[in-house]
């Protein structure tokens, strides 16, 4: 365990470290939206499997934990709620933001050899991280993130919704290659965008791999670093039985990897994977409180209510669904006001009306 203080902060970061740097690594974080409980149980009991195979000389190369990502968040407290979403200090969005590494193209003379260019693309990024002088308390923490994940061959990005089943959101150059990692945590719906908006860290990670790819054509650049968003269920449920399932889920996709000895082995994915612009984004028209009519999980059709919007003192107003597909997430808080995201559904074909930043800030 290393623990590191935020500079000018007296607040710790935390880093859990097994194997052997220098191979193939795995990183997984859960907490970088502090708001979002359930993931760090996940990595807690993840941690304790990992410290079990440690002590049998199970573990292959190195995989690191970072099981609260996001301590600055941690630390912001309103009104008996955590709030740890945005950054007090400056209205950003933890999840957003993280440097484009796909500038270190502007030295890069990649050829033929993927092993070379792999070795030679991460040698530059560090170089880049390591040039890097953060200046605020969150600038260091989005570095220092980056910095420990950048090299990784899988980099697991825990997250969870307001009130959802468990989803992902990860490149199409890296689906179906991730398909396990779906699995294991059930996936109810898998996103896919190239380019969501708004920088978030697993795109940070992933993301320069296809850009550096396109732009040498020529070269042999693989997308030598799978990283996804997870997000493991509903914020707010914090279940140590299903904590400790997701665990061993994901235990087994580090089996099934080559970090970990053992068999891996997933259940059969229960979804197909749609474009993140298929994703409707369903939103309140009007202020008032919000009585769904579809419940989490169902499959909606295109014009379908959806919820009803009740003015207390006036009218009600239908909301209806744009496209047809499952609603894999809701808003926990009932109530509504003109543009407010209060639920999601992952239909199949692209929408004219998504497009630019895709996801909820």
């Amino acid at each position: 365990m290393e623990t590191e203080t935020i500079p000018g902060t007296d607040i710790p970061l935390t880093v859990l470290r097994y194997g052997t740097p220098g191979g193939r690594k795995a990183y997984l974080q859960a907490g970088l939206h502090a708001d979002e409980f359930p993931g760090m149980l996940v990595l807690r009991a993840l941690g304790r499997l990992l410290d079990r195979a440690a002590e049998r000389g199970a573990i292959r190369g190195e995989i690191v934990l970072v099981p609260q990502a996001n301590p600055i968040g941690l630390r912001q407290h309103d009104s008996g709620f955590l709030l740890g979403r945005l950054d007090a200090a400056t209205g950003e969005n933890f999840n957003r933001g993280y440097p484009d590494l796909s500038v270190v193209g502007e030295g890069l003379t990649p050829g033929p050899d993927p092993a070379a260019n792999v070795a030679a693309i991460r040698a530059a990024m560090a170089a880049v991280l390591a040039a890097e002088r953060p200046g605020t308390p969150l600038a260091w923490l989005r570095h220092r993130l980056l910095t420990l994940a950048h090299d990784a061959d899988l980099v697991l990005d825990l997250h969870a919704d307001n009130q959802a089943e468990p989803h992902m959101y990860v490149g199409p150059a890296l689906w179906p290659a991730s398909a396990d990692i779906a699995a294991a945590i059930d996936a109810r719906a898998v996103l896919l965008a190239e380019v969501s908006g708004g920088h978030p860290f697993d795109e940070a990670c992933s993301g320069p791999w296809w850009a550096l790819a396109a732009r040498f054509p020529d070269a042999a650049i693989p997308p030598a670093c799978l990283a996804a968003t997870l997000e493991v269920g509903s914020n707010d449920d914090v279940d140590p039985a299903r904590a400790a399932d997701q665990a061993a889920a994901l235990l087994r996709v580090l089996e099934g990897r080559g970090f970990v000895d053992g068999p891996g082995g997933q259940p059969r994915l229960a979804c197909e994977a749609t474009p993140l612009t298929a994703m409707a984004q369903v939103r309140a028209p009007v202020t008032g409180l919000i009585a769904y009519r579809a419940r989490l999980g169902d499959t909606v059709r295109a014009g379908e209510v959806v919820a009803t919007i009740i003015d207390p003192t006036g009218a009600e107003t239908e909301v209806t669904a744009e496209t047809g597909g499952r609603l894999f997430a809701r808003h926990s808080q009932p109530y509504g006001w003109p543009g407010k995201v209060i639920g999601k559904i992952a239909g199949a074909e692209p929408l004219a009306s998504r497009s630019g930043n895709l996801l909820t800030d």
